[in-house]
């Protein structure tokens, strides 16, 4: 069978089809439960929050109710779920607003009520409700500053998403199963996609509905780690009882139920099947891989290069969640960081060519999916005066791109399962 004349646009296929595999509009309604004795109630938050909603309302019985936050450009028009956007990935008083009225949906409710929880990547910080304990000296509460700025160290230091999600948990009044345990006696439960590696249901929009086995001495060795500086009134905060997240033998839990309706090895594998109906080997790395992008990339490229000199097609096809150690002032997500960071490894090898998007269609904060890299890529950037090492060093993969026409724009995909690289090795 002959190899794609296209590479570009079979690539491109390959993402699309890791997005349609994790479409709330397939793979939810088999998830949707029977409707109870009393009301009920549907709730969530992240980037898929508005299709899942949509999903939702299309295919369940009974009469239902709630409120849905997601990300700006997320929505979706919705008959009886309201659907709220705030910002991400620093929470914004729309959040705040929406996070509140979440929580006062699900108080009061009765044991034969149903809250029904719909959760996705970005979750944590679209439903951002700060803190409030009871210290030696009187109330301590948080405020939605305090939250933006320890986002923001936690985004810019590198830490990977479950350590973020540690600390979020301790310094939230909803976070870490304390949904759940405003909405006892109701039975609780999560439909969630999810956007971590290893698909943990405590890390997916920090758990709002499940139990946390992380305290806040965990809290504080991620600020050790990362040398950051920690404010007084959030050091206060994690010192009184109400820091502490919900534990597994908290009896208000007994009544929760959690399903995976959509997993980032689900859509890696969907696009492994176009591969091998292409008569493309396809070899799948993994789906939960982390680490600094251009490290992760050097890898790769080193395996593409392996690969390439055996001689036969194959395409390497991989999720998880790079991170970014910020170190200059660059535009451009972890997807465009990997991606330039194997432009310079590969050397402009020919053959090789590669797709690194994030499946809920954004790149960090830009208006970009990812970007696609050929074996010329190189030369057209060094043609329109762009030099990839000192763009690099400068986080600044957007450009790079932007001078090569590599980026890839699609538009919120309103689903989230993490990334998607795929490297086709043509020799």
């Amino acid at each position: 069978m002959p190899l794609p004349d296209n590479p570009r646009a079979f690539l491109t296929d390959l993402f699309d089809a890791a997005v349609k595999a994790a479409d709330p509009i397939h793979c939810l309604p088999p998830f949707l439960p029977s409707p109870p004795k009393g009301r009920t109630i549907v709730i969530g938050a992240g980037k898929a929050g508005g299709a899942m909603a949509k999903a939702v309302e299309d295919n369940c019985q009974g009469t239902i109710e709630g409120l849905v936050v997601t990300r700006y450009e997320h929505g979706v028009d919705c008959r009886n779920i309201e659907v709220i956007e705030a910002a991400h990935p620093v929470p914004d008083q729309q959040g705040l607003e929406a996070a509140r009225r979440i929580r006062g949906m699900v108080e009061g409710l009765s044991a034969d009520d149903l809250v029904l929880c719909l959760i996705s990547g970005g979750g944590s910080a679209l439903l951002t409700m700060p803190g409030i304990g009871n210290g030696a000296s009187g109330e301590v509460t948080l405020t939605l500053d305090d939250k933006q700025a320890i986002n923001k160290e936690l985004l810019s230091c590198g830490a990977p998403i479950d350590e973020m999600n540690i600390v979020r948990k301790h310094l939230s009044a909803i976070k870490g199963g304390r949904l759940a345990l405003a909405a006892h006696p109701a039975k609780v439960i999560t439909l969630a996609i999810s956007d971590v590696p290893g698909d943990d249901p405590t890390v997916i929009a920090s758990g709002p509905t499940v139990a946390d086995a992380t305290t806040i001495a965990d809290a504080w060795k991620v600020f050790d780690k990362y040398d950051i500086a920690v404010p007084d009134q959030i050091r206060a905060f994690l010192e009184t009882p109400e820091a502490e997240s919900a534990k597994a033998e908290d009896p208000k839990l007994t009544h929760t139920e959690f399903h995976m309706i959509a997993r980032p090895q689900a859509s890696l594998e969907a696009a492994a099947e176009i591969c091998r109906a292409q008569g493309i080997e396809s070899i799948i790395l993994g789906d939960a891989i982390e680490g600094e992008a251009r490290e992760v990339a050097a890898a790769q490229a080193a395996l593409a290069l392996e690969h390439h000199k055996a001689g036969r097609p194959v395409a390497l096809i991989s999720g998880g969640e790079t991170t970014v150690t910020v170190r200059g002032n660059g535009r451009g997500g972890r997807n465009a960081e990997f991606l330039i960071a194997m432009a310079i490894a590969l050397h402009g090898k020919q053959g090789i060519h590669a797709i690194a998007c994030d499946t809920d269609g954004i790149d960090g904060s830009e208006d970009n999916a990812g970007a696609y890299l050929g074996p010329d890529s190189i030369e057209i950037a060094k043609k329109a005066g762009v030099e990839a090492k000192s763009l690099l060093e400068n986080n600044d993969g957007y450009s790079f791109f932007e001078a090569t026409d590599g980026l890839i724009k699609t538009g919120p995909t309103l689903t989230n399962v993490n990334d998607f690289r795929a490297i086709l090795v043509m020799p």
